[in-house]
């Protein structure tokens, strides 16, 4: 049966954009194009949609708000649509905290067509397979930084590496590791499947939540400990090693498994260089990336946690690690932080 979707957006040339791409998809069907909120409340009543995509900047009711009550009153998978610019990254990351599945840009003047209906089809495949729960009431994040009570011995933590790997739901599941994780813990290495105009204002967002200090990766920066290095959207982040000291470099080569930031890439550049020194989690996402780079972390002896598929927003590249061998162990989201830490050193003492 096809997966039956409902676009909101108030631009009419979009709405015809949108039925066109998501129709081209022979288990795709769209059932409804609402021009705002209000209309698509009643089209969520009568048309029973599986998917909705929204709009971030709507009329008559602010997007978020509908989002908001539509995940308390009628959750269902949502995958927000949003302009590239600074003030929608900043909204959109909102709308991933309120319980939209994912989020895709607007097409510009140099996207090609073809790739990005192709793009969405699979998005809202993958916001199809989410696990979709209903959420109370939120208020705004407040900029609270948060951290574990656990502290590490800064003698047995020399040379050590934390290494994140996500995609769909990610942006949450990251939060949710990072602020387990004290200010004095061994730098973090992360890619998460994200545009470029978004990953600086995620990275500010972690940063103003975490006792860690959270940007965005910088070519040839050497790593420092406290220190949480997000890939930027335009290029893979690899770990090398020059002078002796780790550092992060960037490169535009072409994507890996269809991403660019992959976590395939940064997982096999750390291999050899780290090797049992490392502790890495791949969390919730659709597809396979990351789950070579597992295996090859684990031969090199390193200890690799999956998230569990309860947990998952979509257990797609958890899975695909699991499958393959490449998980040393197998736990729920908010036991990751804490699996880490256990991990780290021997002498991990927790702080009354």
């Amino acid at each position: 049966m096809a997966i039956r979707v409902l676009i909101v957006d108030d631009s009419a040339v979009m709405r015809s954009l949108l039925t066109e791409l998501i129709g081209g998809g022979p288990d795709l069907t769209v059932v409804g194009a609402a021009p705002d909120p209000l209309a698509a409340r009643e089209m969520i009543k009568s048309l029973n949609p599986d998917v909705l995509t929204l709009d971030v900047e709507m009329p008559k009711m602010d997007g978020l708000d509908f989002l908001e009550r539509l995940m308390r009153l009628r959750p269902m998978p949502v995958l927000m649509i949003s302009t590239l610019t600074e003030k929608g990254s900043e909204t959109t990351l909102r709308a991933l905290e309120l319980g939209a599945v994912d989020f895709l840009a607007k097409p510009g003047r140099s996207v090609e067509i073809l790739d990005y209906g192709e793009e969405i089809r699979e998005k809202i495949r993958a916001a199809h397979q989410a696990r979709i729960r209903a959420r109370p009431r939120q208020e705004a994040t407040s900029h609270r930084k948060a951290g574990s009570s656990v502290r590490l011995d800064p003698r047995t933590i020399r040379e050590r590496l934390i290494l994140i790997g996500a995609s769909t739901g990610g942006t949450e599941a990251i939060k949710d590791v990072l602020t387990g994780l004290p200010g004095g813990c061994p730098p973090v290495l992360m890619v998460q499947h994200m545009p470029e105009m978004f990953t600086g204002s995620f990275a500010r967002r972690l940063d103003s939540l975490c006792e860690l200090t959270v940007k965005e990766a910088e070519h040839g920066e050497a790593l420092q400990p406290g220190v949480a290095y997000l890939a930027p959207g335009h290029s893979h982040l690899l770990l090398v090693k020059r002078g002796g000291v780790l550092r992060c470099e960037l490169s535009r080569s072409e994507p890996v498994n269809r991403h660019r930031p992959a976590v395939d890439v940064l997982f096999e550049s750390a291999a050899p260089l780290v090797g049992a020194q490392a502790v890495a989690a791949l969390l919730t996402g659709m597809g396979k990336d990351g789950a070579k780079g597992l295996l090859s972390l684990k031969r090199a002896g390193a200890w690799t946690i999956a998230q569990d598929e309860a947990s998952c927003v979509v257990y797609g590249m958890p899975r695909e690690a699991a499958a393959i061998g490449a998980t040393s162990e197998i736990v729920g989201l908010k036991d990751v932080a804490a699996h880490v830490l256990r991990r780290l050193a021997g002498d991990v003492r927790r702080i009354a």
